[in-house]
């Protein structure tokens, strides 16, 4: 067993090695949440299974705190109201939950980010297009693979592998990367 945690260990490090080199990219999406809270706009952010829970990791960060006592900052993750979520998938489907909240709540300037490793499931893709639709600024955490969210995105910061557990490791990561950026730059 110690030999496989070492393992699993080194890999995580591996890959967050690489993500130094989307450093550019973190920084941009980081600009582009500055200017939208500054432009009292929102975060809209969503995802399914552990997506979901980093969806909601990322908008406590935003709506509690990261290091500072602050104020908070609106943001929102479409995953945790189980009444939306089970009424539209009963009435529409589970492909449109994402996209019916998104059409209620998401307005111009607003950022909208939809995590999926694979980038490729459809409640998501079809929740950053009526993002888009409304002219929102979109934003995909997904794998390396290539896939669908990138191509409908304003940006899109693919974690470099394959590996779902490692990819949503990453996804984290960058997340508390960004929140850190908002928070210091907002509030320092």
């Amino acid at each position: 067993m110690k030999k496989e945690i070492i393992s699993i260990i080194d890999e995580s490090i591996k890959i967050k090695e690489k993500l130094k080199n989307q450093a550019e990219l973190i920084a941009d999406i980081s600009k582009k949440i500055i200017e939208a809270y500054k432009n009292h706009k929102k975060v809209v952010v969503f995802g399914n299974g552990g997506s979901a829970a980093d969806a909601q990791h990322i908008v406590a960060e935003f709506v509690g705190k990261f290091y500072m006592d602050r104020e908070s900052l609106p943001a929102l993750a479409l995953s945790t109201n189980t009444s939306s979520l089970t009424a539209t998938a009963n009435d529409f489907g589970y492909d449109n939950v994402f996209e019916r909240q998104v059409s209620s709540l998401v307005n111009k300037g607003d950022i909208v980010i939809g995590i999926s490793t694979s980038g490729n499931s459809p409640n998501v893709i079809k929740g950053l297009e009526k993002a888009k639709n409304k002219d929102a600024i979109t934003i995909g955490f997904t794998g390396e693979k290539e896939n669908f969210i990138e191509k409908i995105v304003d940006y899109c910061l693919k974690v470099p592998s394959t590996d779902t557990p490692r990819i949503q490791e990453g996804h984290i990561t960058i997340g508390h990367i960004i929140c850190y950026l908002v928070e210091k730059e907002i509030f320092s």
